[in-house]
C-alpha cells in the first residue's frame, strides 16, 4: 500500500488555523478495535482511528515478534531415505505445534534443555512389506506403448514380486511424531558413562519431571496442529529414526517461528452514491458490481432505488463507474483511519 504516511508535524497547517499535533488522550478516546471474525485458523479485526503506519507496525509485530514453539534441533540416529538429513530437519522445523508458548521459557546457548524450555518428539518409522500405509504404483503416468511392453517383459523376467518391491513406498506423515513427555531417550555419549553404571544414564535433555504430570499438560497434551503433513516417503527397507527438540522463538529469528502464514491490512472501502439512482438505473448498478455491494430498496408505489448494502465487500474494481456518466452517480473512496 503506497502513500500511507501522514504529516504529524503540529505546525504543518498552522496558517490555516488547524492543529495537526498527535495527542495521547485523543488517540485513546478515538482508537477502537472490533473483532469481525475469529476461528481456530483465521482472525479478522478492524482498527478504527489509527494511522496506517501504526497499523503496519502491528502487522510486522504479528509476523516477527510473537513467540511460538518450533523444532530447532534434530538428532538423527538413522536415515536411509532419499531425503538428506538437513532437508529433513528443515521440513520438521516447519511443522506447526499446537501448544501455548507462554507456558515455556526462552532457551539461551548456556541453558540446559529441561521440561520448561524444550519439547521432545520422536520419529521412528521403517517401510516393511504388508504395512497399512504401503502403496503400490502399478503403472507410471504417461507411459507409451513401447514403455508398457518393456515393463511387461521386465515383470516376466524379474517376477511380479520383485516389481512390487521396487515400486512400493511408505508415506511418513506428521502424526508419526510422538511426544516424549519425559524428555530425550537418546543416550549422551560421555567418557565416564561406562565407569559409573549405577547412575542414571545421561540424555540430551535434563527433565526433572515428566511434562504430562504438569497441570497445564495433564488435560491438554502437546500435539501437532496438522496430523497429515507428509514428511518423507520411504521405499522398502528404508528407515528414519530421530528426535526433534522444539524450543521457543520468534519469527524475526527464523520464519518457522512466525505464528501467521500472512498478515495484511487495507483501508475500509467506501462507496458513495452522489445522487439518487432509481428504477432501471438501480437494477443496472446492482448487476454491474461483481461483489454485490449494492442493494435495491423498495420505496413504494412501484419505485425502487439503489443503496450501499455491503461497502466492506468492495474491492475498488471500478466496474460500477465504468461506462458513460456513471462517475456522476457513484464515488469510490477509502476511509484512511479505518483499517481492516
Amino acid at each position: 500500500m503506497a502513500k500511507t504516511e501522514n504529516i504529524q508535524y503540529s505546525g504543518a497547517y498552522a496558517s490555516m488555523g488547524v492543529d495537526n499535533s498527535l495527542r495521547l488522550d485523543q488517540f485513546r478516546s478515538n482508537f477502537k478495535v472490533e473483532v469481525m471474525r475469529l476461528n481456530e485458523d483465521d482472525m479478522e479485526f478492524d482498527m478504527i482511528g489509527i494511522d496506517p503506519s501504526i497499523a503496519n507496525a502491528f502487522r510486522r509485530i504479528l509476523i516477527a515478534e510473537l513467540p511460538t514453539m518450533a523444532i530447532e534441533k534434530v538428532l538423527i540416529a538413522n536415515n536411509t531415505s532419499v531425503i538428506q538429513d538437513e532437508v529433513l530437519a528443515h521440513r520438521l522445523g516447519l511443522i506447526p505445534i499446537k501448544v501455548d508458548p507462554r507456558l515455556f521459557d526462552y532457551m539461551s546457548e548456556n541453558d540446559v534443555p529441561n521440561e520448561k524450555n524444550t519439547i521432545v518428539f520422536k520419529l521412528h518409522v521403517r517401510c516393511e512389506r504388508g504395512d497399512a500405509r504401503l502403496t503400490e504404483k502399478r503403472r507410471l503416468t504417461g507411459m507409451t506403448i513401447f514403455t508398457e511392453v518393456v515393463v511387461l517383459i521386465f515383470n516376466w523376467l524379474v517376477t511380479e514380486w520383485y516389481f512390487k518391491m521396487a515400486m512400493a513406498c511408505y508415506a511418513v506423515t506428521s502424526d508419526e511424531l510422538k511426544w516424549l513427555p519425559n524428555g530425550s531417550e537418546f543416550l549422551l555419549a560421555t567418557e565416564n558413562s561406562a565407569s559409573n553404571s549405577t547412575s542414571r544414564p545421561k540424555t540430551y535433555t535434563s527433565f526433572s519431571c515428566s511434562q504430562d504430570s504438569l497441570p497445564q499438560f495433564s488435560k491438554n497434551p502437546i500435539t501437532l496442529k496438522h496430523p497429515d503433513i507428509i514428511i518423507a516417503k520411504l521405499g522398502l527397507g528404508q528407515e528414519i529414526e530421530l528426535e526433534a527438540h522444539a524450543v521457543k522463538g520468534m519469527g524475526k529469528t527464523h520464519a518457522k517461528w512466525s505464528p501467521v502464514a500472512t498478515a495484511w491490512y487495507r483501508m475500509l472501502p467506501e462507496a458513495v452514491l452522489l445522487q439518487e439512482i432509481q428504477d432501471e438505473k438501480a437494477t443496472e448498478l446492482v448487476q454491474k458490481c461483481p461483489t454485490k455491494v449494492f442493494d435495491i430498496e423498495d420505496v413504494g408505489k412501484g419505485k425502487k432505488r439503489a443503496t450501499v448494502g455491503r461497502p466492506r465487500d468492495c474491492t475498488l474494481c471500478r466496474e460500477c463507474i465504468r461506462g458513460e456518466g456513471w462517475e456522476n452517480y457513484v464515488a469510490l473512496r477509502r476511509v484512511k483511519d479505518h483499517l481492516i
